[in-house]
């Protein structure tokens, strides 16, 4: 579509992980990006300042400044999302109203593309908010007027993730290694770079054109499995068992009132507690030539790890300025 030409595009959740790849990856391919976002991610700042890049320090609920910073852009990545919610930041207000605002203030803008990112499993009527908003989302996109690609993702991993820096905290800090449920559901761990790179070729080339297709990675395997691939890396040894739902729930409760970025959200829960392979509520296929092939080898789990460290004083909550407690 735009190949042949320099683009620009905005990223939704810009300084965020898939965002802040995404933006590398059209960056080192000599497009310009504008990374809408809150506050920046200060895990990887390597992204700010590079030529090509801009910062735009709004949030999804101002559809003035959102139609103000995709001025000039063919193209928005809506990447952003939160998996917990903390006062004003809801599911409601961040996934649908926050969609609906990127889409309004895209169309203001003459934006010509739209790439949403939503979950695998996103589907209405499940008892899940963070399922069902994120459903509402694809549904306002596909019905947005639009060209569009919504990618439905599994689990995303690579340097700077959560599920690579969160095992492997919890690996450092803990003797023992709770699973979610006693039944093993089967994953798909998706690396980040095979993600930016299907999700590059449907801005620039106008591939999969709207169409809302799932993308998980070539392997499967038991989140234990995972778990015991990043052990061997780390050269440490833990005991894991499966713990009920219940107990991870209870937890994740706790966790989400007591830490920053918490060991486990109830929506990180609910995802775990379901197969990770297969997609609902998702009509398209994707192309065999657009299927990742990186697999979940010692060399990757390698590269995305963090550096090593426990859960400390440093994960605590944080004061947020909308509620006073965060």
């Amino acid at each position: 579509m735009w190949n042949n030409k320099s683009m620009k595009v905005a990223i939704t959740g810009g300084t965020g992980f898939v965002g802040r790849n995404l933006a590398r990856r059209l960056v080192d391919m000599g497009h310009e990006v504008v990374l809408i976002s809150r506050g920046v991610d200060s895990r990887d700042l390597s992204i700010i300042g590079r030529p090509g890049v801009t910062v735009a320090n709004v949030g999804v609920r101002n559809v003035d400044q959102l139609a103000e910073a995709f001025n000039g852009c063919q193209a928005v990545a809506h990447l952003g999302g939160i998996n917990r919610e903390i006062g004003e930041q809801t599911y409601e207000k961040v996934h649908v109203r926050g969609t609906a605002n990127v889409v309004e203030a895209a169309k203001r803008a003459g934006v010509q593309k739209i790439l949403l990112l939503s979950f695998l499993r996103a589907r209405p009527n499940c008892g899940s908010p963070y399922h069902e908003s994120k459903f509402a989302a694809e549904q306002i996109v596909q019905n947005s007027g639009l060209d569009y690609t919504i990618f439905k993702a599994g689990v995303i991993y690579g340097r700077g993730d959560h599920m690579l820096d969160h095992i492997s905290h919890a690996i450092h800090t803990f003797p023992i290694f709770m699973l979610v449920g006693f039944k093993a559901h089967p994953v798909r761990p998706l690396a980040v770079e095979d993600l930016v790179d299907v999700m590059a070729k449907s801005i620039l080339d106008g591939a999969l054109s709207r169409q809302t297709v799932p993308i998980t990675g070539p392997e499967e395997m038991t989140l234990g499995e995972v778990v015991r691939r990043i052990m061997r890396v780390m050269g440490k040894r833990r005991l894991t068992f499966p713990a009920p739902i219940w107990v991870h729930s209870a937890m994740a409760w706790f966790f989400e009132r007591t830490m920053a970025v918490p060991l486990a959200a109830k929506a990180q829960v609910r995802i775990l507690s379901e197969s990770l392979t297969e997609p609902l509520e998702c009509p398209d296929k994707l192309p065999t030539e657009f299927q990742p092939k990186t697999t979940f080898s010692d060399e990757q789990i390698r590269r995305g790890l963090p550096e090593p460290g426990r859960f400390g004083m440093k994960d605590c909550l944080h004061r947020h300025p909308s509620t006073g407690k965060v």
